[in-house]
């Protein structure tokens, strides 16, 4: 815990010590626009290049450079450099698991703020996917309204 409260201070400064919750840490590392639209581009865009993020995006390039430092120190990507060649991003599998956040926020953004250009399908064979609730023991769908939160 100390290292990543460490990584806390370094990547905004304070940490909200009064928060004991993992939504409130995840947002330290992945909450802030451009970490979440560069992570939504080296997921859906296929970008793994600085300037592949850059065009994409449109960020500063000091912002981008420090956004892909701060995701990297997070182990969110690993940064791999070949001889004479730009150095790619890559995603790690801690990085690859915040692809339903992303998924999430983008039908939640279609639904309540206006429909964007892309839907989420299975690759392999087009299917439509979709996020959905499940109770953990037997997988049967559970209501939005019934999930509750409760201390371990």
């Amino acid at each position: 815990m100390m290292q990543v409260k460490r990584y806390f201070v370094s990547m905004l400064g304070r940490l909200y010590e009064n928060q004991d919750c993992s939504a409130a840490w995840t947002l330290e590392l992945v909450g802030e626009r451009w970490s979440l639209l560069i992570l939504r581009d080296a997921m859906f865009g296929n970008c793994t290049r600085f300037s592949q993020f850059w065009k994409s995006l449109g960020i500063a390039t000091n912002i981008l450079t420090k956004r892909l430092e701060d995701l990297v120190a997070a182990g969110l990507m690993e940064r791999r450099q070949s001889a004479g060649e730009q150095a790619e991003y890559l995603l790690t599998q801690k990085g690859l698991e915040l692809k339903p956040v992303i998924i999430a926020l983008t039908e939640w953004g279609d639904k309540w703020v206006r429909p964007g250009p892309v839907m989420f399908q299975n690759g392999p064979d087009g299917q439509p996917v979709a996020l959905q609730l499940r109770r953990a023991s037997d997988d049967t769908r559970v209501a939005i309204a019934d999930v509750v939160a409760r201390s371990r």
